[in-house]
């Protein structure tokens, strides 16, 4: 009988361990954490992420070879496979400062198994980790070893978020990286026989350590790049009249480049692709490779530069500016489908848009009042540790209201702000809204989720990320 424990009941923890438990009945599957909460949350009805399909797997499988336990020490000396998925935030002071990962979860983590290990164990890095990480860990481990082996894998997490469950049953792919030696691919074995209770053998993909962690690094810094690279066209497209929409269209149907992560936005956000990014210009500028680090750096660069883009456009359409006026925030996660409103640029306009005065009131399906007070508050990077060593809560931001309906957050609003393409967003009735609105009622589009040419007829002035300007657009002050 295999038995797996997961240290970190988060986003990757927990669905990933609960899509195992599902697919190999055989195999016992422990999540850990230290958080009493989060523990709770996961033994509840109510499961302290959103994801959609997470439910049903969970309660399919809880109770039967899947438990949340806060126990940690008990199941992390009973495993046979561990699986390390906890925060690797980065660095707010100190050597590599705003860039580099900080370890510190990670190095508890490895100091708590070699502490309680009494039998041979398979140590699996599931968080995205900077390079050579596995390194760290291993000296770590076998300098408290006691006698005992460890082996250490890196098997990076490719799960989008609202889609996770799809991509855990039918990954594009999974990696498994080991140490080239006996024992090592041994251990990449085991693993690969864990994953081949439902993934096909081809979509195993087994490499050597340092491959397998800077795989998942390059990935994202590849996606996020696509992303940056089309909203940089968004911004010429706005100059020159072009729609960005027709543009990435025509591009997409490139067979080489396809069509998907071409949709120009108010900018990217979510868990990981800041912090990859600026992991992997940190492991850059170490190697000295400052060229190479410029590069990554400037997939960040536009990106912050499309959010102050979209918050100047709104400030400047209406006479330069938003003092005393209140603006509707339509969506606060990163994306779709989700609640996780890590890195998502909600945040940065929203604090644009509040120093410069506005106030604002922000509707979200799947986002909490409190999250956002949290969000709109904290420093840079808080939000990566875990929630009982962040700041105490801060004192909420008074310019701010959160409402639970789209119409109430528009109401004698002077101007709406799609920030999250939520589906629902696409069907509301704007006629009542605009009727609800201060005249001229604007529409700012960071999804080019609605329809321009509609929302123009009711009397909208409408900017859409790099579709073509309205008059009154192009009469305004230019954009900074």
């Amino acid at each position: 009988m295999v038995k797996i424990c997961c240290i970190g009941a988060g986003y990757v923890g927990g669905p990933t361990m609960a899509v195992i438990a599902l697919k190999c009945p055989a195999i016992e599957v422990y999540v850990v954490d230290i958080s009493v909460a989060r523990i709770a949350a996961w033994n509840s009805e109510q499961l302290p992420i959103y994801e959609p399909g997470l439910d049903d797997v969970v309660k399919q499988c809880r109770g039967r070879n899947l438990f949340f336990s806060t126990d940690v020490e008990k199941h992390v000396s009973e495993a046979d496979i561990i699986f390390v998925s906890v925060n690797t935030p980065t660095k707010t002071r100190g050597l590599g400062a705003g860039k580099a990962a900080d370890l510190t979860y990670w190095e508890s983590a490895a100091r708590m198994i070699a502490d309680v290990s009494k039998s041979d164990k398979i140590v699996v890095e599931k968080s995205t980790v900077p390079v050579k990480t596995a390194e760290a860990i291993e000296k770590i481990l076998m300098h408290n070893s006691k006698g005992i082996n460890y082996q250490i894998l890196s098997n990076p997490e490719f799960l989008a978020e609202g889609t996770a469950i799809e991509d855990l049953f039918k990954p594009d792919r999974v990696l498994i990286g080991g140490r080239e030696t006996p024992d090592g691919q041994k251990a990449v074995k085991a693993l690969k026989d864990v994953y081949a209770h439902w993934v096909p053998e081809d979509r195993i993909i087994t490499t050597n350590l340092w491959s397998a962690e800077l795989s998942k690094l390059a990935a994202n810094a590849f996606l996020a790049q696509r992303i940056s690279s089309v909203n940089a066209i968004s911004a010429l497209c706005e100059a020159t009249g072009a729609d960005v929409t027709e543009v990435a269209y025509s591009v997409g149907r490139d067979s080489r480049i396809g069509p998907k992560f071409l949709n120009a936005s108010v900018g990217f956000g979510g868990s990981c692709f800041q912090k990859d990014i600026l992991n992997l210009v940190y492991i850059c500028e170490c190697n000295g490779l400052p060229e190479v680090a410029h590069y990554w750096k400037q997939v960040i660069k536009i990106n912050d530069y499309q959010k102050s883009r979209f918050v100047n456009r709104v400030v400047s359409s209406m006479f330069n500016t938003v003092s005393g006026k209140k603006i509707a925030v339509l969506g606060f996660a990163f994306k779709k489908d989700t609640g996780d409103t890590r890195e998502t640029p909600a945040i940065d306009v929203c604090k644009g848009l509040l120093g410069d005065k506005a106030t604002v009131s922000i509707y979200d399906p799947q986002v909490t009042e409190d999250q956002i007070q949290r969000d709109l508050a904290m420093n840079k990077f808080d939000w990566d540790h875990p929630i009982h060593l962040q700041p105490m809560s801060p004192t909420a931001v008074k310019q701010v209201r959160v409402t639970w309906d789209a119409y109430e957050a528009t109401k004698g609003a002077h101007g709406v702000c799609i920030l999250t393409e939520w589906d629902e967003f696409k069907t509301l009735d704007y006629q009542r809204i605009y009727d609800n609105m201060q005249k001229p009622a604007f529409v700012f589009d960071g999804r080019n989720i609605v329809d321009g040419d509609k929302l123009r007829e009711i009397g909208f002035i409408v900017y859409s990320i790099g579709k073509p300007l309205d008059a009154w657009l192009k009469d305004m002050p230019a954009v900074a």
